[in-house]
């Protein structure tokens, strides 16, 4: 375990950013094993998507892109999407014959020797060249600290630990968080619930108008700035809106979606507002999103002072040798995919222009 392996490129993570990464170093000449290596933590193909809440179908997935050089056809979209899309990587990993080593967590990566980083994972280290981090969020869950957050009596999850809406039958319950996956959880616990009630920090922004091209290269451009200068990244779908499609219609007018500011704080027995507004709540469901899994770079000290760390595309402007891809602007699907194809492009530059040392 103590023998040093040495690689061009290490890539950590396996999910839509890891696959379309390792696609096209193999495209490009580099061998799976010798000259990279792919390292995912998760127990099977699939990424954060095999971690998914059994309703969400393949049918109610927003923007899944297929992976490059390989589509998804013919999915049964009553079929859970964990099923649907742990199945595609799964083929993909075998058709392009990537290698993937897992379950192998990357503790930490640190400076090495002769120009290179050294990888510190549960079997072994890697030498590399370069290192592709795609290892997403859904390993952080985000959820805000409110004042008597420790004293409620109910039961608290985030969207990370959803089993599912007849968890909820007979219980009264709150949904924290504005995007996506708060919205599709009202829609679905609403009819076995006792009650619910939907909070959000700022007031939900609709979307009617289609979300086309230009439209999607305006809200990269936001997420990109931000990552630019060093701060930390925020969702692609915080600065798109949410798609005002028929459920949603249905949610808001039969008053499911009717939302309520933020509380301000938690009681044993529900959730309060300064002005006297008092629900009562059993479950109060944290659908507050996730941060990206970084930790293990803490060692190189890349964040900058604004608490992120500065990215020109997919390259880390304090460190060419390592690239964030599914960060930020690249979380998409889609953008995990042109991302993939960028950060292989510049380490095929850099390594030509710094030859290995001897």
């Amino acid at each position: 375990m103590n023998h040093v392996r040495e690689v061009e490129v290490v890539v950590v993570g396996a999910g839509q950013a890891g696959l379309s990464s390792a696609y096209h170093l193999r495209r490009t000449g580099f061998e799976p094993d010798r000259d990279f290596v792919v390292l995912d933590h998760s127990p099977r193909p699939g990424g954060a998507w095999q971690f998914r809440w059994p309703s969400l179908t393949y049918g109610k997935v927003h923007g899944m892109h297929a992976l490059p050089g390989m589509e998804l056809t013919d999915a049964d979209p009553l079929r859970p999407s964990a099923e649907v899309i742990g199945a595609y990587f799964d083929r993909y990993e075998r058709m392009f014959d990537l290698r993937v080593r897992r379950p192998v967590d990357v503790r930490a990566v640190r400076e090495g020797s002769g120009g290179r980083l050294l990888v510190e994972t549960s079997h072994g280290t890697w030498a590399t060249r370069a290192l592709i981090n795609a290892t997403g969020t859904w390993d952080r869950p985000f959820r805000p600290r409110y004042p008597g957050q420790e004293t409620f009596r109910g039961r608290q999850l985030h969207t990370a630990q959803y089993p599912g809406p007849q968890a909820f039958a007979g219980l009264r319950v709150v949904v924290v968080g504005g995007g996506a996956s708060g919205t599709q959880h009202l829609l679905e616990i609403a009819p076995y619930a006792a009650a619910t009630t939907w909070v959000t920090r700022r007031p939900p922004v609709w979307r009617e108008e289609p979300f086309d091209e230009n439209a999607g290269r305006e809200a990269v451009a936001l997420v990109e700035e931000r990552v630019r200068q060093g701060l930390p990244p925020r969702s692609v779908v915080s600065v798109t809106g949410l798609p005002l499609n028929d459920a949603i219609r249905r949610g808001l007018s039969d008053g499911v979606l009717d939302r309520l500011p933020m509380f301000d704080r938690i009681e044993p027995e529900g959730v309060v507002w300064d002005d006297g507004r008092r629900v009562a709540a059993d479950v109060i469901l944290w659908a507050t999103g996730f941060r990206p899994v970084i930790g293990h770079l803490a060692p190189l000290r890349l964040r900058e002072p604004g608490g992120g760390i500065r990215v020109e595309g997919t390259r880390v402007v304090g460190d060419p040798r390592i690239h964030l891809v599914g960060y930020g602007p690249s979380a998409s699907t889609i953008g995990a995919n042109r991302a993939g194809r960028a950060a292989v492009r510049d380490i095929r530059r850099l390594l030509a222009e710094e030859p290995a040392a001897a």
